[in-house]
């Protein structure tokens, strides 16, 4: 039986996939092998011996301790692309909110309406001038991050209308493929800065990303940009945005991360982060982070992980070794030959590495004495192990 704690309310549909018979799911669960999360801050949990993976429903792990989950040798999923289209959505409506002034002049229409002697039909007309802006037809986008919704956000302004400018400089083939031929990209963030007439942010929050919009990129820009972040709010400058939109070179801000100063200066469309907010997305999350979970507890597969490379392998044999461990030169050459040593036939194996951490998987035509297990556990570099 696998215990899975829920360290948020997730969808119904997700925990489907985790049967009943094989697993105990709850958010009272203890020492538990996985756990399912959300937004739910893990920074100060104390994780138990049992735990060997953390599934996010969603892209971003900021409230997870990465490195410290490594160190220990628990796998970090997250769910790229599940929430793509509600965020792409989110997105236009974000430009649009940023161009003309739709919030501003919704609610300048009820306090017409609650003013008493004013018919608000005879004054629209006269006070609509205050909230036009520019249409999104013919314009410039600049798309910085062209991953899972980069490439949806991009490809959906061509059919906007819009000229379309996208910079990744670790775009993959894949995430090429998913590009429509149309869109311009480019090599140099100057060069999007420098053309675009709207710029929107997919990039993940980390401390190379941090401040990317700061006063020397927005100096590089076109005076009355329109800027749009639904990604993370540690990728723009706050102090050197807000005075951008005081001085007029930024025309207006539309992010999913309000914070104090950010409501309380000019030009803010502020959101309560209502990116992946919908039904579908949410689901999405769900059935995408459980299946990743269970498939990493019941077969040692490892698919969209954070801090471990995907590992995926067909089963063979009889058991399964699964060894995470660092990078390091002859971990594999001893796994293999204690095998050899006990007289092990190896069916089937794979390694894959991912910066100074990596994971084996080695499927075995006989069963592994705990002998043997204590031999690989204790070998220099080993991280944890396990058999399935």
């Amino acid at each position: 039986m696998f215990h899975i704690k829920t360290m948020n309310k997730i969808a119904a549909v997700g925990l489907e996939r985790l049967p009943a018979d094989t697993y105990a799911v709850g958010d009272d669960t203890a020492n538990e092998d996985g756990i399912l999360v959300r937004s739910a801050k893990l920074h100060d949990y104390a994780f138990p011996d049992t735990l060997w993976a953390i599934a996010r429903a969603g892209a971003g792990v900021n409230n997870i301790p990465v490195d410290k989950c490594s160190e220990a040798g628990i796998v970090v999923f997250n769910t790229p692309g599940a929430n793509a289209n509600a965020v792409k959505e989110l997105v236009i409506c974000a430009m649009l909110l940023a161009s003309r002034d739709v919030i501003g002049g919704a609610e300048w229409v009820k306090a017409q309406a609650n003013t008493d002697g004013v018919e608000v039909a005879d004054v629209v007309e006269k006070g609509k001038s205050a909230f036009v802006g520019p249409e999104l037809y013919r314009k410039t986008l600049g798309v910085v991050g062209l991953g899972a919704i980069g490439a949806l956000v991009a490809n959906i302004a061509l059919s906007l209308g819009m000229e379309v400018y996208g910079y990744d400089p670790y775009l993959s083939v894949d995430a090429a493929l998913r590009l429509d031929r149309h869109i311009k990209v480019v090599k140099e963030l100057d060069a999007l800065y420098a053309n675009s007439d709207y710029i929107t942010l997919h990039l993940p929050y980390m401390e190379s990303t941090k401040d990317t919009v700061n006063a020397a990129a927005i100096a590089k820009m076109k005076d009355g940009v329109r800027l749009i972040n639904l990604a993370r709010g540690g990728l723009v400058n706050d102090a050197d945005l807000i005075a951008a939109l005081e001085s007029g070179k930024v025309a207006c801000y539309a992010t999913d991360f309000p914070n104090n100063k950010l409501v309380a200066a000019p030009h803010v469309v502020a959101l309560p982060h209502l990116g992946a907010s919908t039904p579908e997305s949410e689901d999405n999350c769900a059935v995408m982070a459980a299946n990743e979970l269970r498939d990493f507890l019941e077969n040692g597969n490892i698919k969209n992980s954070v801090n471990f490379p995907n590992v995926i392998m067909e089963r063979s044999g009889v058991q399964r070794l699964c060894v995470i461990h660092r990078n390091v030169p002859a971990v594999i050459a001893s796994i293999t030959t204690q095998l050899g040593d006990d007289g092990v036939n190896v069916e089937n194996m794979t390694n894959k590495s991912k910066g100074e951490y990596a994971y084996t998987m080695v499927d075995v035509g006989s069963p592994v004495g705990e002998k043997i297990i204590e031999h690989i556990r204790r070998v220099p570099g080993v991280i944890r192990m396990r058999v399935i």
